[in-house]
């Protein structure tokens, strides 16, 4: 299991779980970071961060340390 800070860029994978119980974790869930959904890291900002991804066909920039909540299982490759 991988986290989100960890794709490379164009990426995709499968979200697992969000860490945490707190607002943060509450945030990220309202902003599609569900489990089951797939997603795309885009790419990230010049000093790397934020990174910007695509889930629920929306696009959405996070910091790194957001990023790192989101866990997730890596595509497989077909």
């Amino acid at each position: 299991m991988t986290t989100l800070d960890q794709l490379c860029p164009g990426e995709k994978a499968t979200i697992v779980r969000i860490a945490g119980v707190d607002g943060i974790a509450s945030r990220l869930r309202e902003m599609g970071f569900v489990p089951g959904q797939p997603i795309q890291f885009l790419r990230a900002a010049p000093l790397g961060d934020p990174l910007k991804c695509s889930v629920q066909g929306s696009r959405i920039a996070l910091r790194c340390g957001e990023a790192q909540r989101v866990y997730l299982e890596p595509a497989s490759a077909s």
